[in-house]
């Protein structure tokens, strides 16, 4: 017997689980759906199509060609051998590949592709237990007599140490794809398997079941998408129960070492972390649960004030994949997941939901066009796992990974983006991110169209136009860039160097007005009629950045930054390669201009620097002046590995100075 299933909007399941309707009980801000979002700049709609046409091709064929696939057909009964893959949480790749494949085909349908994931649904379906268990790989031990079963699973289920067992991980993906595809499609197909196993879940664990928290993070956003779904609070009390049984006697690196409300300090994991809060978000939304957002906002305090990257990359050490103590954020051996990139993303959209502070989204904005999308390169096809700020040369993408999170991670993130754009209350209009393009969007009982055209992120002219289909007041908020209010980040762990006096302008139907700005956002509340049009100029000028001088690492220099980007040097673009010796010029003249034959088309940023050396008596001295090119950091490593500096240093003492006989070798190695 089928259970009834609430039809609700895809954007609220998919992303941060928005509501539908402002509702006691919920997020009082609910963001427009990507799918009422058409976009048509020359930024972020291409890199979507991309991810549509290359990235989620090559992530299957991955699937298909590593083993991930054959182990769902293995466990099914339709082919046999020991599990294929290294690791017992690969089914998650599959599943997080199929979400972002139905969100791409909300944008770009494709009858083949659709075909596709039918085929898979069924093979999903055929290694599921008869009782919803799905766990590709004990299924599949257990057909072997034991016989393969990985050493972080244990021989029953449920049972291994919460750090290592990704039984309810594995879960927590199935049940985000299956929202994402039925809400795409229709077809219940996936949403069906996702449901019996998640019936298994609270039938295994409970107050007076099971007390075993996930080892990994995710399951509680999962089973809060299945609530909004079906309206079934289990799923809803389920994810509750996963957070509470955490700590007091675990562990910092998966978060289970105090209660989750009271945890005030980032630590562990950092992909494990950003899922746990933002599912404590979920449900300090759904419940009402003010101790769970004392929490949250205690950590992101915590998380921005002391270990957050000028890029917005998270996790300074590789070790635990993490957080470290504070302040210490080491440049070359910065971690900096893309998956814990997406993972603050999330976390920071469902803090704006809550308060409409544009706080929140300075951090989604900078780790948007920093730290996530150097995960990926402009072909679509080549993966960063780590985002280092600094590189030796020894960096460089990958096709594919072993453990894989983070391709299937922008598999399904990419095509999301539209939906960060816009949100909405009763009586206001959020725009967040500029972006040309076109979005139809319900307020209250008025659809409004809203268009914007602008060259974002080059340039901050903004020009967006307001149709209303009747005459209606209401706020729009225009969010102002905490960069262009004179702030690197919210806190005071990065400041500029210099206060920039050039104004932000704001014009309504040709004639300048000076709205009142309140939390980041300038506030225009007035009766809206069509073609009602908005200009907004953002200054971009060229900024120099320093770090807190408790960060040790970037004592003595500087990083740059222009709009949303941090700028970097790399290795083709500065004289001989040699790029970890320069010293730059602080005081000297700075330009910038648009290069559409670089890299697909970029703004870049020239002044002058030196390269440092060592002489025969080891004195540390300086070359002649040379020009020192720049370019956004996301773009690096797409020529090819080579050195590469975020942080430049403006003294001797910072400098990293080359012996003067490596000269010629250093030239060599880094100009093929």
């Amino acid at each position: 017997m089928k259970r009834h299933i609430n039809i609700i909007p895809l954007l609220v399941v998919l992303i941060t689980a928005g509501c539908s309707e402002n509702k006691t009980g919920d997020y009082p801000i609910r963001p427009v759906a990507f799918t009422s979002v058409k976009l048509d700049d020359d930024f972020w709609a291409p890199r979507i199509r991309k991810n549509a046409e290359v990235t989620i091709p090559i992530a299957f064929g991955y699937c298909e060609s590593t083993g991930r696939i054959k182990n769902f057909e293995i466990a099914g009964g339709l082919d046999t051998g020991i599990f294929q893959t290294i690791y017992p949480f690969d089914d998650s790749d599959v599943y997080k590949i199929i979400e972002g494949a139905s969100f791409s085909l909300q944008t770009f349908p494709d009858p083949e592709l659709e075909a596709y994931l039918d085929t898979l649904i069924w093979k999903i379906g055929l290694a599921q237990e008869d009782d919803g268990y799905l766990y590709t790989n004990r299924t599949i031990a257990e057909m072997h007599g034991g016989k393969g079963l990985h050493e972080w699973a244990s021989p029953r289920r449920w049972e291994l140490d919460s750090v290592l067992s990704h039984e309810l991980y594995n879960s927590g993906h199935l049940y985000e794809a299956a929202v994402a595809h039925y809400q795409a499609t229709g077809k219940r197909t996936l949403l069906d398997i996702a449901l019996k196993s998640a019936d298994l879940v609270c039938k295994d664990f409970g107050p007076d079941k099971m007390k075993v928290f996930p080892g990994h993070q995710v399951i509680e956003m999962g089973l809060a998408k299945l609530y909004r779904v079906t309206g079934e609070k289990k799923y809803l009390d389920l994810a509750k129960f996963f957070l509470d049984i955490r700590g007091p006697n675990g562990r910092e690196y998966n978060q289970s070492h105090l209660l989750p409300v009271d945890q005030t300090e980032a630590v562990g994991h950092a992909v494990r972390a950003t899922y746990m809060y933002s599912g404590m978000a979920d449900i300090a939304a759904l419940m009402n649960n003010h101790k769970y957002l004392d929490a949250i906002n205690s950590i992101w305090e915590d998380l921005v004030y002391k270990k957050m990257y000028i890029t917005g990359g998270i996790g300074a050490t590789g070790g635990n994949e993490g957080f470290a103590q504070p302040y210490f954020l080491p440049n070359l051996t910065a971690y900096c997941e893309t998956c814990a990139s997406i993972g603050n993303i999330f976390f920071n959209h469902r803090l704006f939901l809550f308060t409409g502070d544009a706080k929140y989204y300075d951090i989604i904005e900078k780790t948007l066009y920093n730290s996530m999308l150097s995960g990926i390169s402009l072909s679509g096809d080549r993966f960063f796992y780590p985002n280092p700020l600094e590189s030796d040369g020894r960096h460089k993408r990958q096709a594919w990974f072993g453990c894989a999170c983070c391709p299937s991670n922008i598999a399904r993130f990419i095509p999301a983006i539209p939906g960060y754009i816009y949100a909405v209350t009763s009586k206001e209009l959020f725009v967040n991110l500029y972006i040309s393009g076109k979005a139809n969007i319900s307020h209250g009982k008025t659809k409004v169209t809203i268009e914007q055209k602008t060259g974002y992120p080059w340039n901050g002219n903004i020009e967006i136009t307001i149709n209303p289909d009747r005459v209606k007041k209401f706020a729009v908020k225009l969010r102002i860039p905490n960069w262009a209010r004179n702030e690197a980040i919210p806190g005071n762990l990065y400041n500029f160097t210099a206060h920039h006096d050039e104004n932000l302008k704001i014009a309504l139907n040709g004639h300048q007005i000076s709205p009142f700005i309140e939390k980041g956002y300038a506030i225009i509340k007035r009766k809206w009629e069509k073609g009602d049009k908005i200009n907004l100029e953002l200054p971009m000028p060229v900024r120099f950045v320093t770090a807190d001088e408790r960060v040790k690492d970037d004592a003595g220099k500087i990083a740059v930054q222009r709009g949303p980007f941090i700028y970097c040097a790399e290795w083709p673009d500065n004289n001989t390669g040699n790029i970890l010796n320069l010293i730059v010029d602080t005081a000297a003249q700075v330009n910038t201009g648009f290069s559409k034959d670089l890299l697909g088309g970029v703004q870049v940023i020239t002044f002058t620097g030196r390269q440092s050396f060592k002489s025969d008596e080891g004195i540390t001295e300086l070359a002649y002046p040379e020009r020192v090119t720049l370019i956004p950091y996301p773009y690096w490593n797409n020529r090819g590995p080579g050195q590469m500096m975020v942080w430049l240093p403006v003294n001797i003492e910072a400098a990293n100075p080359f012996p003067k006989t490596n000269t010629t070798e250093n030239q060599n190695k880094n100009n093929p």
